[in-house]
């Protein structure tokens, strides 16, 4: 009777830990799960209250998951105009368009330049941060996407507005970019936002786009 006492006893114990260990399945199945949801996690990458984990996970890398609208944010490359890119203070930028520039003033002996092709680009510029910022810390690089080439700057009077001055809390302007590109280059083009900082660690956003009449 002590003996088999003995065995029902260990059967028990068998059991008991049978049923609280399993083969580790459920507990994989769950650690999955997690993983799963935190990597399908959304976040605003200008959200002032993110946190430093959240930033470094879903924005740092520039993996575009954050929620921008397009799911852009965070993305400094194979954006196109009209795509936002935003920088950890909340200052948001984004290239609106390229126009060829024709409404010259000639008062001012504005003309076309020899072959090439004067252009006007529109930036949006959001300040999301709690602090004025300075939008003349803004330029913007200019080159041909598809045989090279690079744009220099070209000065136009007529409907111009450009990158400077303060621009508040809370607020978004659309100012205005002008180049002129050799016209063998094509009409593609890559514009590169560059940011003057302290922080040596800001990434310069590029955009792509065509130029239009």
């Amino acid at each position: 009777m002590r003996v088999r006492a003995t065995a029902v006893t260990a059967a028990m114990l068998l059991s008991v830990l049978t049923a609280c260990g399993g083969d580790g399945s459920e507990g994989d199945e769950k650690a999955a799960s997690g993983s799963k949801a935190a990597a399908s996690k959304k976040v605003d990458c200008g959200d002032e209250n993110l946190s430093q984990a959240d930033w470094i996970d879903h924005c740092a890398k520039g993996d575009g998951s954050g929620t921008g609208g397009d799911g852009t944010e965070g993305q400094t490359t194979n954006l196109k105009f009209g795509q936002p890119y935003t920088w950890p203070d909340g200052i948001k930028v984004t290239v609106v368009e390229a126009r060829v520039f024709t409404d010259y003033d000639t008062e001012l002996g504005e003309s076309a330049t020899p072959g090439a092709r004067d252009f006007r680009l529109k930036v949006k510029v959001t300040n999301s941060g709690k602090t004025p910022f300075d939008l003349g810390d803004l330029s913007t690089l200019v080159e041909g996407a598809t045989t090279g080439g690079e744009a220099r700057v070209a000065v136009l009077d007529r409907g111009s507005d450009p990158l400077e001055g303060r621009l508040g809390a809370g607020v978004t302007v659309t100012k205005t970019d002008d180049n002129a590109l050799k016209s063998k280059y094509g009409r593609q083009i890559i514009v590169t936002v560059q940011r003057s900082s302290d922080d040596l660690d800001l990434e310069s956003p590029e955009f792509s786009g065509t130029i239009k009449d």
